[in-house]
């Protein structure tokens, strides 16, 4: 069968999916109950093989690209932060002891300046008709969604990453539904988070949150990925967690290196950088 687009062509897509319908109304035999009959497109045990797994790497790969080209989003600013910053009067829900409860309460202040920022350059993102300086998150809780909500406020779109972590982790619910995707590989999620980056923020984290910046710091640093605005917000924060100066006098890091980093403190001062970086006038 010969399946057809409205302007006549032949469909090969609307063609599987009628192949795959077919296969599934077949009578029931001894042959076509075994699995080794499904198609294999069809068949997810097969799929989920070890074997298969450079095939699901790919999937993986085209199926957000894709869907992100026919979203027309060209270009991205990253947002990576902690999932345990609550917003303003919120619950510290990850705390263990009042020490740490206290601490991110106080940290709630990151929330804001993330949820600020994403606004901020959403709204610049509109005037591009939502292509360019697209919010892109890992589509969890705390700075996460500050950054997805930010963008919603002002009627945007922007973009959540989420991956399958043992404690399960639901998008949270300012993502763009049509922009939120799941992954199981880290490393398929990180060529996602930068391929399209035309900025880097890093708020106040963890170890998911540090794995990402240094990830990002590497490629800069290497040449593997294009020089771009890198901002850590926070300086008292991640001066005192991470001490840049002392690899750089040490020597395990070049002299240089440190200045990769920019420390911003406001979202005023993030969307400064980027936009002196672009040489465009901030709003």
């Amino acid at each position: 069968m010969n399946a057809k687009r409205p302007d006549g062509a032949w469909d090969p897509l609307q063609d599987s999916h009628s192949d795959r319908e077919r296969a599934e109304r077949q009578p029931l035999t001894p042959q076509t109950a075994h699995p080794a009959y499904r198609l294999a497109y069809a068949d997810m045990d097969f799929l989920c093989r070890e074997e298969l797994r450079p095939v699901r790497l790919q999937l993986e790969l085209l199926k957000p690209g894709m869907l992100l080209d026919e979203a027309n989003v060209r270009s991205t600013v990253v947002m990576f932060g902690g999932a345990r910053i609550p917003e303003p009067g919120g619950d510290p829900w990850a705390a263990h002891n009042e020490t740490q409860a206290e601490n991110l309460r106080a940290a709630s202040r990151y929330y804001q300046e993330a949820r600020n920022f994403a606004r901020v350059v959403s709204e610049h993102s509109l005037k591009s008709g939502g292509s360019e300086f697209v919010i892109c998150t890992g589509g969890g809780p705390g700075v996460m969604e500050a950054g997805n909500r930010g963008a919603n406020d002002v009627g945007a779109k922007s973009i959540g990453l989420n991956i399958v972590l043992p404690h399960e982790q639901a998008p949270n619910p300012y993502v763009t539904p049509e922009l939120s995707f799941n992954f199981h590989y880290f490393a398929i999620r990180k060529i996602h988070f930068l391929m399209r980056a035309k900025a880097i923020t890093i708020f106040p984290g963890g170890f998911g949150t540090m794995d990402e910046m240094f990830e990002t710091l590497t490629l800069i640093q290497t040449g593997r990925m294009e020089p771009i605005p890198f901002l850590l917000f926070g300086k008292e924060f991640w001066t005192s967690i991470i001490d840049f100066q002392a690899l750089s006098d040490f020597g395990t890091i070049s002299p240089d290196d440190p200045g990769l980093l920019n420390y911003v403190d406001t979202a005023e001062e993030a969307w400064d950088a980027i936009s002196r970086y672009y040489e465009f006038a901030p709003e």
